[in-house]
């Protein structure tokens, strides 16, 4: 395939050598995790172990994560009126945020008519006072809501412990979508101030095909669990567990929490860098969330006048792997919904292009991007506004 650049650590991160070397030796592990033979305590153990480290990564008791065929599943299982708490009562209404993932903005289990959508600004930041008041007025009934750490478009990390206490003084329950920001930036469940946390094994360099849904506190329950049956997961997620996917997860989660700070620091040197360089070679790149605070490896940007299809051909026939923000439909791209919130006209939002880093992104792939995006990108754009290259 020639060399090339992978600047998709959104979409997926590579698999971990930790990871790959767990899932290894759990090919060799024969038993069924529900068994109570010597063949099947060791299928427990690794599952156990799991639990542990990905508790760790989120500072969550272990016995409190439920581990699901990914961040989907486990948002699924989330928003549901069946989450019950202590004599407090089930949430009668789901708020969520425009800029959420479809998983969210599908609204679980509940009604079409007790949903109801939480704005956001410009820059793609949840308008906190429009939540305080609405919570207000819903103050007499419980209320679930529903807002993700960080976009996975735009990389915007929303001020979820700042809205948790008005949330939890009006009654209502907090559900975090953690999945892009897990690995990322710190997700401590307790700092938060969630109730519930989805995480995704492969957003951190674990394999694809599991995740986790993570409760605070072992008062919140689910009356009436998404996949019924078995009685693993403590009766909250029935099917054998996947024993293999988890444990590749779990050496992920533990990688991911022991390299956090430098990787961090690493991502976000890069990501400076890259948008430094590109809006010096063009000034009039749109940089989408970059007054708002973001994660560290995330640019969403667009070049007037350029479709994000045309961008992304360009940039993979170079040997660049970046995403779109546009959601594809039907073969018919679309602006995305999360730009479309944000008040993005639609002729600018159809040409974003989402650049995601990861901790082992060189220098040199940075530059194959910036060579890519000059040559190929940039020069298209101005011939046709009729500039000077």
């Amino acid at each position: 395939m020639g060399i090339r650049a992978y600047l998709d650590w959104n979409a997926t991160a590579p698999l971990r050598p930790e990871a790959r070397a767990a899932m290894a030796a759990a090919m060799d592990v024969v038993g069924n995790p529900s068994s109570v033979h010597a063949e099947g305590r060791a299928g427990r153990r690794l599952v156990e172990d799991a639990r542990e480290q990905v508790a760790a990564l989120v500072g969550a008791a272990p016995r409190n994560v439920i581990f699901t065929s990914g961040g989907t599943e486990a948002n699924a299982l989330a928003l549901t009126p069946g989450l019950q708490q202590d004599e407090s009562g089930a949430p009668a209404r789901l708020l969520m945020s425009t800029i959420e993932h479809p998983s969210v903005r599908s609204g679980g289990r509940f009604a079409a008519a007790a949903q109801e959508d939480i704005p956001v600004t410009g820059v793609g930041v949840v308008d906190t006072d429009w939540l305080a008041h609405r919570l207000a007025e819903l103050s007499g009934s419980r209320s679930l809501v529903s807002l993700m750490l960080a976009n996975n478009e735009t990389g915007v990390v929303q001020p979820v412990a700042a809205v948790a206490e008005a949330i939890h003084a009006h009654g209502g329950l907090l559900h975090v979508d953690a999945v892009q920001a897990a690995g990322k930036i710190s997700c401590d469940i307790n700092a938060l101030g969630a109730d519930l946390l989805t995480v995704s094994a492969h957003k951190l360099g674990g394999p694809k095909g599991v995740g986790a849904l993570i409760l605070a506190d072992e008062g919140l329950h689910l009356a009436d669990p998404l996949l019924k049956g078995g009685g693993q997961e403590g009766g909250r997620r029935a099917g054998t567990e996947n024993v293999l996917g988890i444990a590749g997860f779990g050496a992920a989660a533990q990688a991911a929490r022991a390299s956090l700070p430098d990787d961090g620091a690493r991502m976000a040197a890069g990501r400076d860098r890259l948008e430094a360089r590109v809006r010096e070679i063009a000034p009039e790149t749109v940089i989408f969330g970059a007054d708002a605070p973001r994660l560290p490896n995330t640019t969403l940007l667009a070049m007037p006048g350029i479709r994000a299809e045309t961008a992304l051909i360009a940039l993979d026939l170079e040997g660049v792997a970046v995403s779109s923000g546009s959601a594809c439909s039907s073969g018919k791209v679309a602006p995305s919904h999360v730009l479309a919130a944000m008040g993005v006209p639609p002729e600018l939002a159809l040409g974003a292009i989402r650049v995601s880093l990861g901790p082992i992104t060189t220098d040199d792939e940075i530059e194959m991007f910036l060579k890519a995006w000059t040559k190929r990108v940039i020069g298209l754009s101005r011939a046709r506004r009729g500039l000077a290259a």
